[in-house]
């Protein structure tokens, strides 16, 4: 239970930061100036896109907490048998913290009207999000060859359902990412175009986060964290 709390706490986090960057706290019937003509005022009411997107990733990030909370549960039993974590997940991990930050590159430059910069930044997080699919699976083939196959032992099948997951959806932003990047190159308009990349590194960011909340989960350090205090209350 403890592990979902936290969980959603680091979503709301994320949700909060998001809100704050939409306007949504503001209040404009205390803006100067006649009735829809205070600045920002295009900013004011949120796009239907980017609230299909936050309902999406809120059930995105219930998914995962209950995978966490089933994941701790499981590995109370006796039979639960942690496989070691390969060296080239921490590779992955450096390659999509990029591929995050250069969607983040690439949404300051849609506000700035930097285009060239955005086809840039677009580019380089789809290629760096494929680097990190095709390093995932190189770390399932390692490990498979060591022995630590799907159905050898819960803590395998966990790993590899995980993991596979959040590749999954990995592969579905890259579909939209893909789009974007066709658009970039003149099927879009500029308001279409800023949206979409704000989509894109909005989504981009929340697996970042989902994917660091994974790796901790999987590298046994919660686990560990627990027992240290368990062991402290004796």
């Amino acid at each position: 239970m403890s592990v979902i709390l936290v969980f959603l706490l680091v979503m709301a986090g994320f949700a909060a930061w998001w809100l704050s960057h939409q306007r949504m706290t503001a209040k404009p019937w205390l803006e100067q100036g006649p009735l829809g003509g205070f600045e920002g005022s295009d900013r004011s009411t949120l796009p239907t896109a980017k609230i299909g997107l936050g309902v999406f990733l809120a059930v995105i990030g219930a998914l995962f907490a209950l995978f966490a909370s089933a994941y701790f549960m499981r590995m109370e039993l006796s039979d639960w048998r942690p496989l070691p974590m390969p060296g080239l997940l921490w590779l992955n991990t450096g390659v999509l913290v990029l591929s995050s930050v250069a969607l983040q590159f690439s949404l300051i430059a849609a506000r700035s009207d930097e285009w060239h910069l955005v086809r840039l930044g677009l580019t380089a997080g789809g290629i760096a999000a494929v680097i990190f699919l095709i390093g995932q699976l190189l770390a399932w083939r390692q490990l498979v060859a060591d022995g630590y196959v799907l159905a050898g032992n819960p803590a395998n099948s966990f790993f590899y359902l995980i993991t596979g997951l959040h590749g999954l959806h990995i592969l579905g932003g890259l579909v939209a990412l893909g789009r974007t990047i066709a658009g970039a190159w003149g099927s879009y308009g500029p308001q279409k175009l800023r949206l979409s990349v704000d989509l894109c590194a909005m989504y981009w960011h929340f697996l970042l986060i989902v994917w660091l909340a994974v790796f901790v989960l999987l590298a046994g350090w919660p686990a560990d964290f627990i027992n240290m205090f368990r062991q402290s209350l004796i």
